[in-house]
């Protein structure tokens, strides 16, 4: 069973870096052909996907996100981690990682079958 947790600061100020770390156990962040996702949900919108790291390392961004985003990878202790700089009150939301599987297709945007395993979300709130 796959298990992935969240953590990380719930409370930002505007201007600043946003920065998740998803702890994943149960399966190695190396295995082939999965990938590694950071989703949100803005209260009251739905679901906005912000990027994932491949198994090989390889990272793939939301083109509306990706001048501000980063995430890599730390494999000794099986975490990836979220960075998101300059946020705004916008940014505020549930965030979420999770692991989906694909064997072809990278590079294109993730659809929500391809995931199995999801953290239980964490709230980050943008505000002064």
């Amino acid at each position: 069973q796959v298990q992935l947790q969240e953590s990380g600061p719930g409370l930002v100020k505007p201007s600043q870096t946003l920065s998740l770390t998803c702890t994943v156990s149960g399966g190695s962040i190396t295995t082939n052909y999965y990938y590694w996702s950071w989703i949100r949900q803005p209260p009251g919108k739905g679901l906005e996907w912000i990027g994932y790291i491949a198994y090989s390392g390889r990272t793939y961004y939301s083109p509306s996100l990706k001048s501000r985003t980063s995430i890599s990878r730390d494999t000794s202790k099986n975490q990836f981690t979220l960075q998101l700089s300059s946020v705004t009150p916008e940014d505020t939301a549930v965030y979420y990682c999770a692991r989906g599987y694909r064997a072809t297709g990278w590079g294109t945007v993730p659809r929500l079958d391809e995931y199995d395993y999801w953290g239980q979300g964490t709230q980050v709130t943008v505000s002064s």
